[in-house]
């Protein structure tokens, strides 16, 4: 249960979508002001966050559902954890802390944006059964965050 979880976040008591979203966001900023600023590192750490996130969601979603008695449980956070680090894949470059706090919390702010409203086709993939229906909705609001993020973001960059 650790990992769909989000290792723990999905047993916080407020937000625990959010609470996952901003460990990943955070993990970025610690990386793109930091230990791994060159733009296609960062895109490849993200890449394999989503993916490992996405396949752990899909895999253990319809066990997760069981286990907590619903569809798509709050509890389930691994999903927010591979649609916020889809959000983040190729970002523009940073030149330090500011701007790497710039690009994590937009993002952050996009995704968590898009995957609470929702919009065509957010809220209709959240009928996919069992862990693709945990997951698709996620990445859906991903794309439409990745997007927007994508076009400020290289303006003010």
């Amino acid at each position: 249960m650790l990992l769909v979880t989000g290792l723990g976040t999905g047993y916080l008591p407020i937000a625990p979508g959010t609470w996952a979203s901003a460990a990943v966001a955070g993990l970025y900023i610690l990386l793109a002001g930091g230990v791994w600023s060159d733009p296609i590192d960062l895109t490849i750490a993200m890449a394999v966050l989503a993916v490992v996130s996405g396949v752990i969601c899909v895999v253990l979603g319809r066990f997760a559902e069981h286990r907590f008695g619903m569809k798509d449980p709050g509890r389930v956070t691994i999903d927010e954890c591979a649609g916020q680090a889809a959000t983040l894949l190729a970002m523009p470059a940073v030149a330090g802390w500011g701007q790497a706090l710039i690009v994590g919390g937009a993002g952050f702010l996009a995704f968590r944006l898009f995957d609470i409203l929702k919009p065509p086709p957010v809220h209709w993939l959240e009928k996919v059964p069992a862990g693709w229906g945990v997951l698709i909705d996620d990445l859906a609001a991903a794309v439409y965050a990745n997007i927007l993020c994508q076009i400020v973001l290289r303006q003010l960059l």
